[in-house]
């Protein structure tokens, strides 16, 4: 199934890109080219198969414990922020991503 051009610029107008008509044959024919790439997915035989939302399904968190390695040499505290631009409670301060209301952290 072929995407129309009434389809692209329908596309364009959702994520509020303004495209030109030649730009639009242009995308057309490039978005029905990606499609075309796909086409051999859709011939595999997917009956009964569930569909998987997760590549690791049913596993909640990945992390690790966070505890240190007693097998590896650390490097102490006042070594590691004695060059840092800013340190607070033996940690190093970086400015906040959240914005004023996030707060120093």
């Amino acid at each position: 199934m072929a995407l129309t051009r009434e389809d692209v610029a329908g596309i364009a107008d959702y994520a509020r890109i303004a495209l030109t008509e030649d730009e639009l044959t242009e995308m057309t024919a490039y978005m029905n080219e990606a499609v075309d790439l796909l086409q051999p997915i859709r011939e595999y035989d997917l009956a009964g198969v569930e569909p998987t939302f997760h590549p690791i399904g049913d596993l909640s968190n990945v992390m690790g414990e966070d505890v240190p390695d007693t097998d590896v040499r650390a490097l102490p505290i006042d070594v590691a922020l004695h060059n840092a631009g800013s340190s607070r409670n033996r940690s190093f301060r970086v400015p906040s991503i959240l914005g004023d209301e996030g707060g120093d952290r």
